[in-house]
């Protein structure tokens, strides 16, 4: 594998020690490059607008300004990088914020290199590691205001297809929201499907967690789920 096929990587832990033995692990496998480090919030914010990473593996728990805040700046200003969560514990509600937030997954610390190296490749090529009981809870700390994120630009979707998806992501199925709307089944399914292209998703939980992330779940929607 050449360098430049190599993942472009940065980590962010307050403990250099941590920093050491997770590079020392990435580099050996030879799938990744790290090109840069941070040891707190705000340091990992300045680098990634400066080195642009593909992926970014970030301590939730760090001084000046903590995980959550980092990877709602760094995805303002990067979208297409991905940030990944390093956590002790998946139930920790800090996590699933920083989903809220914009990461695209969490690898919990304790795991062996290899769900580590797995769980990197699946979120560059888009793919979320959010699994469905996070979705739910996400769900539920909005509808009682636990958690807030910027509106995210609609601009791609028809009034139509916002509709859609805000009846989708409260878990209405294709039948229900096609009755809602005096549809068919089979409108809504491709309405569905064209959202999906538009935006690049091809999961149906990471299309629930752009809606939340986007804004579009107001207080009505998130009553009705």
């Amino acid at each position: 594998m050449s360098q430049t096929d190599l993942i472009r990587l940065m980590l962010v832990d307050d403990h250099p020690i941590v920093l050491s033995g997770l590079r020392n692990v990435l580099e050996a496998s030879g799938r990744f490059d790290v090109v840069a480090q941070a040891l707190d919030g705000a340091e990992a914010v300045r680098i990634a607008l400066a080195v642009k990473p593909e992926v970014i593996i970030m301590d939730v728990v760090m001084p000046e300004k903590d995980g959550i805040d980092a990877c709602r700046d760094i995805m303002e200003a990067l979208p297409d990088t991905r940030v990944l969560v390093l956590t002790a514990s998946t139930e920790d509600d800090a996590v699933i914020q920083a989903i809220a937030a914009g990461a695209a997954g969490f690898v919990q610390k304790y795991s062996p290199p290899e769900d580590l190296f797995e769980a990197v490749q699946a979120v560059a090529e888009g793919r979320l590691q959010v699994p469905d009981q996070a979705v739910r809870k996400v769900f539920s700390m909005l509808r009682h205001g636990q958690i807030s994120q910027p509106r995210r630009a609609l601009d791609s979707l028809t009034q139509l297809e916002q509709e859609v998806l805000k009846l989708f992501a409260t878990g209405r199925s294709y039948s229900q929201i096609a009755e809602a709307r005096s549809n068919s089944p089979v409108t809504i399914r491709n309405t569905i499907y064209r959202i999906q292209s538009k935006l690049g998703i091809v999961t149906k939980p990471e299309l629930v967690i752009w809606a939340v992330r986007s804004g579009l779940l107001d207080d009505s929607a998130a009553e009705a789920e």
